[in-house]
């Protein structure tokens, strides 16, 4: 038997990092993860930032972890999307990023469409229209200091790939997360920029997914412990990343990629940028294997993570588990909000902001935390189904199962709460999609991979799904159309 391949995956998320092992033999992949830490956003009187120094010393202390258990082949990194650094002239950073929920971008879009039409941005990029976007984070930021000092922009995983290697470049998948890209011509909208005066120097060239970047920058080679590890470009956007490992067999499939945000979509062979994608504010990212993703991005857990911090404050031993296990002690098909209410997008006391979201559409309102939380996941297993008749209808066939993956799929009531809400059969799994997609992406540069579906076979071959199915039909009908009612469904273009 041939000695596995190990590789490290490091993946960031807008709640924690963490640095994984694969290991492959030929034939299954498997993760050990060697390092966990908190993402914690830092508020300055400027606005909210990442603390991007303090995440590249984990990544680093995660590298050398790896390392001590055994050689490695490369290293990936990837992280969420739309955020991004400024460097000046001598590549330094010229502040900390901000962070997508900093409440600079405020009524940006009006100020963005009267200079060009809103369905002017989305035929040229296809990317759904999100406040958070980088475009807009950028208009922003127009006439700030740090705009006109700033020589390359550089999206997350590139930031922290530069630091690695000292090779600047920005890669596919990340690049089309940011409005600034357009998929039909394959480059930056230039052209786009200059009409929302932006100025276009700051972008570098794109580089494709699994490109390798280079062997780890000499400064940096004692501290990881291996001078001769190679940095790949993998698949940065970590929603990319996360599909590659949908165990799929079959293209009449559903991903959900259950984390702080919902991605709710499917594979296409190139992107869907129509009247209808418009209208439904669908967006087309960048995937593995030449693929788009014409997804949804929904608000997904971040609902339950900002109400766990709020509750924490008074009761400092609470978990996700326990707040599941007091959801399913409460009465189903209560209440229900719609997770992409504008209400909900910043931090904020969310069970108060849920609580006034009910009381405000005339329903019931969550007294506990077990119907809060109940509220939540089942609020967001009917925005699933929101997503998925959508879907079916741009694509013109139906879709038979939904993979849901990521932290999400460890939630047993959410994975069933969404079978019986999109009436469609569920399987969770893998948990670690991000991070094995990363790794599985390293192994096609490293040549022991060649095509997408044969990642998605070492998937199939190296995890269990847990299966979901249907029940209820009647119930989530009524609760489907009483959701339809809301104000903020009812006003989506």
């Amino acid at each position: 038997m041939r000695a596995p391949l190990r590789v490290v995956a490091v993946d960031l998320g807008a709640e924690s990092g963490r640095c994984a092992v694969g290991e492959f033999d030929g034939s299954t992949i498997r993760l050990a993860e060697v390092h966990r830490f908190a993402n914690i956003p830092v508020q300055l009187p400027d606005g909210l930032h990442w603390d991007v120094l303090r995440l590249f010393e984990e990544v680093k202390v995660g590298v050398r972890r790896a390392h001590l258990e055994g050689a490695l082949a490369s290293l990936g990194l990837d992280t969420w999307g739309v955020d991004f650094a400024l460097l000046d002239r001598d590549g330094a950073l010229i502040h900390n990023p901000y962070h997508y929920r900093d409440r600079r971008t405020e009524g940006i879009l009006d100020i963005a469409f009267r200079r060009v039409p809103r369905e002017e941005i989305f035929a040229r990029t296809g990317i759904q229209i999100m406040p958070i976007n980088t475009l807009y984070q950028l208009l922003a930021m127009a006439r700030s200091a740090a705009l006109e000092h700033a020589h390359r922009l550089v999206m997350m995983p590139d930031l922290f790939n530069y630091w690695l290697t000292g090779q600047v470049g920005c890669e596919f998948t990340e690049a089309t997360t940011s409005q600034c890209y357009d998929p039909l011509a394959g480059g930056w909208a230039l052209d786009l920029l200059e009409h929302l005066g932006l100025p276009t120097h700051l972008f570098p060239g794109i580089v494709a997914c699994g490109t390798l970047l280079g062997p780890v920058h000499p400064s940096l080679a004692e501290e990881v412990g291996e001078p001769d590890l190679r940095v790949i470009a993998t698949a940065s956007h970590d929603t990319a990343a996360a599909v590659a490992a949908v165990p799929a067999a079959g293209p009449n499939f559903a991903f959900v990629s259950a984390g702080t945000w919902l991605l709710i979509g499917t594979e296409v062979s190139s992107p869907q940028i129509t009247p209808q994608t418009f209208k439904d504010n669908f967006t087309n990212e960048g995937g593995v294997g030449g693929r788009f993703l014409l997804m949804r991005n929904v608000t997904g857990l971040w609902l339950l993570q900002e109400s766990l911090r709020h509750w924490s404050a008074r009761d400092e031993g609470l978990t996700y588990d326990l707040l599941t296990r007091e959801a399913e002690e409460a009465a189903p098909f209560g209440p229900v909000v719609d997770p992409d209410d504008e209400s909900f997008l910043r931090p904020t006391d969310m069970p108060l902001r849920i609580r006034e979201y009910c009381r405000s559409s005339g329903q019931r309102v969550p007294e506990n935390r077990g119907e809060v939380t109940r509220c939540i996941l089942e609020s967001l297993a009917l925005k699933c189904r929101w997503v998925v008749d959508r879907l079916e209808r741009l694509l013109g066939r139906g879709i038979e199962v939904i993979h849901m993956v990521g932290g999400g799929s460890r939630n047993a009531l959410l994975c069933r709460l969404t079978a019986g809400a999109t009436g469609r059969p569920v399987e969770a799994g893998p948990l670690e999609a991000t991070a094995m997609g990363n790794a599985l992406t390293q192994l096609q540069t490293l040549g022991q991979i060649h095509t997408l579906e044969e990642m998605r076979q070492v998937v199939r071959q190296s995890v269990t799904v847990t299966p979901y199915a249907p029940a209820d039909r009647d119930r989530w009908a009524e609760a489907y159309d009483r959701f339809l009612r809301l104000p903020a469904v009812r006003a989506v273009p």
